[in-house]
């Protein structure tokens, strides 16, 4: 099944950024440095990064946390990085 990317030319510019990350500083590191690379590389194909921004979270009028995504991109695609050897569903519900 083919899913359709609704920001196409932003999400192929994050995934080729992703990938030349990934190439350029081989496996094994930790997702931390892999995130700063990104930055790096984002930033070199022009896009705007907020990292490590904090967002607070309510509930029925209540606090009930804070979400903290790795990167936006432009104002309009969360990135969160991650080094795992496979996704699981755990993951894929993150990212949905």
């Amino acid at each position: 099944m083919k899913h359709e990317l609704i920001l196409n030319d932003l999400s192929e510019s994050i995934i080729g950024a992703a990938m030349t990350v990934l190439n350029t500083l081989r496996p094994g590191l930790g997702e931390r440095l892999y995130e700063n690379a990104l930055v790096i590389e984002l930033k070199r194909r022009g896009h705007e990064i907020t990292q490590q921004k904090e967002f607070p979270v309510h509930y029925d009028g209540n606090l009930i946390g804070t979400l903290i995504p790795d990167l936006i991109v432009d104002r309009l695609v969360i990135v969160d990085t991650k080094v795992v050897s496979a996704f699981n569903d755990n993951h894929i519900a993150q990212v949905i």
